[in-house]
């Protein structure tokens, strides 16, 4: 190690950040645990209660439970009175831990820590050999992305994401053909199909499994004006059939992004819309040094986004593709007209409204 104008101060302030990186690192697993066991929901509808009563109340085994609530507890999520042996959870903390708190619910993201930590020993290897780590090989991914989809995507859906698209909604209720490219378990078009039942939706996505749940999901609603199929958007060669196309958080995660975005703008209607959801930020890491969730974002891509792209012989484009890039590869496919919405409830995405 060169020491050369080695800077103490510096080494000590960086020492002490990346104690705190090991800490909030592990806080970050245990806060997934508390939102999927429904902890965080519970505790925030009780008084201050004991671990007993939590673990009773959640239905938990209560020395798990009390283990789990003392590291929230050291780490000041959890208030907790020694007297009493009372823990609480300050309704200040819940606004942001529970599913009453939707798209403002950050418990939910976490769990994307122990979905990328799966694969750690797969993503070292690729650092040594190259290639990538396929879909397949993520436990859980398409579960926590629903429902990360659901809070961002499907209930605003109808009452903030539309109104982008001015008139968007007075088509669908008169009836046009819709396509939702990557559509995961489908559960946006499913809300649409609901909506609009003059309107006739297809759903695609390579993932069989995503497939099969988007299917059950329809058939115990009994919809009959949508439909769900297997098929890689690379492969998509329709020519002037939809009036709708969407893509929610897709794009970057292809492995031909370009030719995607081609075969959407050779799939939609002279007149038709094509609505692209995706991660807000630059093509340009310094000018996202300031963005208060890239660390994250970055690291999302390093362990899912640009694996999976280039496990099938992709770009590897990345969740920060970013604005520019979009606006390029938009440009390429044969979108001259492109509009940028940020709308408030979602500060984490880009909305493209792109015409031809």
């Amino acid at each position: 190690m060169n020491t050369n104008g080695f800077n103490p101060q510096k080494a000590e302030a960086f020492a002490e950040k990346m104690v705190g990186v090991l800490n909030q690192g592990a806080l970050a697993l245990m806060t997934s645990i508390g939102h999927r066991t429904r902890l965080f929901d519970t505790m925030a509808e009780l008084p201050p209660a004991t671990s007993h009563q939590i673990a009773e109340a959640t239905g938990l085994d209560e020395r798990y439970v009390r283990e789990w609530l003392h590291a929230l507890v050291v780490d000041q999520v959890i208030d907790y009175d020694p007297a009493s042996n009372h823990y609480h959870l300050p309704p200040e903390h819940a606004a942001t831990l529970t599913r009453q708190a939707g798209a403002d619910n950050l418990a939910l993201y976490t769990q994307y820590i122990g979905v990328m930590g799966s694969v750690e020993d797969k993503i070292v290897n690729c650092f040594v050999e190259g290639g990538g780590v396929p879909y397949a090989d993520f436990h859980r991914f398409h579960e926590v992305m629903a429902e990360d989809s659901n809070v961002n995507i499907v209930e605003p859906l109808i009452e903030q994401l539309l109104p982008l698209v001015p008139g968007l909604g007075e088509k669908l209720q008169q009836g046009i053909a819709v396509l939702d490219v990557g559509c995961g378990r489908g559960r946006a078009i499913t809300r649409l199909a609901q909506s609009f039942p003059n309107s006739r939706f297809i759903g695609i996505d390579f993932s069989q499994e995503a497939i099969a749940v988007a299917k059950a999901n329809v058939n115990n609603l009994g919809l009959t004006n949508i439909q769900f199929e297997v098929q890689d958007a690379a492969t998509l060669n329709a020519s002037d059939r939809y009036d709708l196309i969407f893509t929610f958080d897709a794009i970057h995660d292809q492995a031909q992004p370009g030719r995607v975005l081609a075969n959407i703008a050779r799939a939609l209607k002279p007149d038709g819309v094509y609505f692209m959801q995706d991660i807000a930020g630059s093509s340009h890491v310094h000018h996202n040094v300031e963005h208060p969730l890239a660390p994250f974002l970055y690291s999302i891509s390093t362990m899912h986004c640009m694996t999976v792209s280039l496990a099938a012989g992709g770009e590897g484009l990345g969740t920060m593709w970013g604005k520019e890039k979009a606006l390029e590869l938009l440009a390429e496919a044969g979108f001259p007209t492109v509009q940028v919405e940020e709308p408030e409830h979602d500060p984490m995405n880009y909305y493209y409204i792109c015409r031809l």
